[in-house]
């Protein structure tokens, strides 16, 4: 069954034209894993964007101040992590970079769940991947190892991952939907984040 998550990585990877790709449970916990992992202490957020976005600063301990960015598509938290839920477009991987995906039930490949994170270091996929499955190698059980690395119980499942891949040739042949900061609500006025 977990041939279905690493068979579905390396077909949303080479759509984008990036080397590597993780699957993960959603957009959100792929950013949170990337900041984790690269131990981000500070980070700008713009003021529209989708809501859980703004509480990963508390959750995390970290720094953060808003932007007032006009973002298309994907934008930049730091750290050369990128927020790219809302992208969907051949080949538009930045080199260097980690960019996190959304299969959300609203985005152009919808899943109901799930998200990914693309990137170019073989060394930084196989330890996000720990870090997804509970700090666990993927492929043997977990109680036949020595675990020694924190996790987070954030991996995307075999089914979530089978129905992106028959999904998948379909959003390849249709127009996504252009989206702007514009199609969100300033998140920094909610009364949570006062």
């Amino acid at each position: 069954m977990l041939n279905w998550v690493g068979g579905f990585e390396s077909l949303v990877a080479k759509w984008f034209g990036s080397p590597y790709a993780v699957g993960v449970d959603c957009c959100t916990h792929a950013v949170e894993l990337c900041l984790r992992y690269k131990q981000t202490q500070k980070i700008t957020i713009p003021r529209r964007t989708y809501v859980s976005i703004g509480f990963l600063p508390q959750k995390l301990g970290i720094d953060f101040e808003w932007s007032d960015e006009e973002w298309q598509d994907y934008y930049h938290l730091g750290d050369k992590i990128y927020d790219a839920a809302v992208l969907w477009q051949k080949n538009s991987y930045i080199p260097g970079t980690m960019m996190c995906l959304s299969f959300q039930y609203q985005k152009h490949l919808s899943l109901g769940r799930g998200g990914m994170i693309l990137l170019d270091s073989e060394k930084d996929r196989e330890n996000l991947i720990k870090m997804a499955y509970d700090g666990r190698d993927r492929n043997t059980p977990w109680r036949e190892q020595n675990i020694s690395t924190v996790g987070y119980h954030y991996y995307m499942t075999p089914e979530t991952a089978k129905l992106g891949m028959e999904k998948l040739q379909a959003a390849k042949r249709t127009e996504p939907r252009a989206w702007v900061y514009e199609d969100w609500p300033d998140i920094s006025q909610m009364e949570v984040f006062k």
